[in-house]
């Protein structure tokens, strides 16, 4: 049978079979592969118990993409959750954010939840940043469902994944669009920082407008890191910066320092904080590069590809015992 995973729970994976919902664990052969099954990933089952009704899982069929933090695959956009107060979330957030979209080729939708606590000024300040780098913004607010139907035309007839820091809301604007459900959610402690309620991913359905849409909740990470990216790559994941970048004198050019530096010579047209978070980003991928040179990046893998499909390798240790088992077998045989 062929599924999605809809939710992780320990070592159990819960897979929706059309309209049913099976409880499943892992076979053997797909553990030792060292593959991690993510939410949203299409599996195969091969055998459900007749006596637990759980099944086994064994194969990941071919994604269309994945991010690893959260940890989900099959996904057709983004919908960055920030919050303008209590928590506010800074916009040094919002663009590493932004940047891990770009890095994976995900389409994001920023949506400024807890509008109802800010003001004109505060909205302006994210419009001005980002609506000219093109990226959608929508405003609302889970407590009083203001901006909800705005938001559920983002997300109609699309797998979409909420991710942000922990207390913008992203739980609560799940509650507020799926009216049949109630997920928990908690209360933003008096320092401004968020509980982390969602321990895990889960894909929830909801249906509008005569289709059905997917959004998957996630746990919040407070900041994502950058240490697996080459410092010329980082402006790639700034669309402004990447623009001006093109007529720098030098092709090898970071934009931190170097003369000529066609983005230096234009960073009046750049907004401040973001290219602080260029700067930020830089530095993580230098130090990254720094740690290659050092120490390489080749890593052996518990997996090789045989016709198309992933299968565990045999250690060096089984094999040579393996051999010598052989070889002493045909030896006894002889005398």
């Amino acid at each position: 049978m062929q599924g999605k995973v809809i939710k992780i729970f320990s070592d159990f994976y819960y897979v929706q079979v059309e309209n049913e919902i099976l409880e499943c664990k892992l076979r053997e052969v797909l553990k030792k592969s060292g593959l991690q099954v993510m939410v949203g990933d299409n599996v195969i089952i091969d055998s459900v118990d007749d006596n637990s009704g759980q099944g086994a899982i064994c194969e990941i069929l071919e994604r269309k993409n994945s991010i690893f933090r959260p940890a989900v695959a099959n996904i057709d956009q983004i919908i960055l959750v920030v919050s303008l107060k209590h928590p506010k979330t800074p916009l040094k957030n919002i663009d590493r954010y932004l940047a891990q979209a770009n890095y994976f080729g995900i389409d994001v939708v920023i949506c400024a939840n807890k509008a109802d606590l800010s003001n004109n000024e505060e909205q302006n300040e994210i419009r001005n940043i980002y609506s000219p780098l093109g990226y959608e913004i929508v405003f609302t607010s889970a407590l009083n469902k203001t901006g909800i139907n705005d938001l559920k035309k983002y997300l109609k007839d699309k797998t979409s994944i909420f991710c942000g820091a922990s207390g913008v809301g992203k739980t609560s604007l799940c509650n507020a669009i799926h009216s049949n459900i109630d997920l928990k959610t908690g209360e933003v402690s008096k320092n401004s920082r968020g509980p982390h309620t969602t321990r895990h991913c889960e894909i929830l359905s909801f249906d509008y407008e005569n289709t059905t849409s997917n959004i998957v909740d996630t746990p919040g990470f407070s900041l994502l890191k950058f240490d697996y990216i080459e410092p010329q790559n980082v402006k790639n994941f700034f669309p402004e910066i990447l623009e001006f970048s093109k007529d720098c004198k030098f092709s090898d050019c970071i934009h931190e320092h170097e003369t000529n530096c066609n983005v230096i010579n234009n960073l009046d047209k750049i907004a401040p904080s973001r290219y602080e978070s260029y700067l930020e980003i830089l530095q993580e991928a230098k130090e990254y590069k720094k740690k290659v040179q050092e120490s390489g990046t080749k890593t052996e893998t518990r997996i090789k590809k045989i016709n198309s499909k992933f299968v565990p390798k045999i250690s060096n240790k089984k094999r040579d015992f393996s051999r010598r088992k052989t070889k002493q077998s045909i030896f006894n045989e002889i005398e």
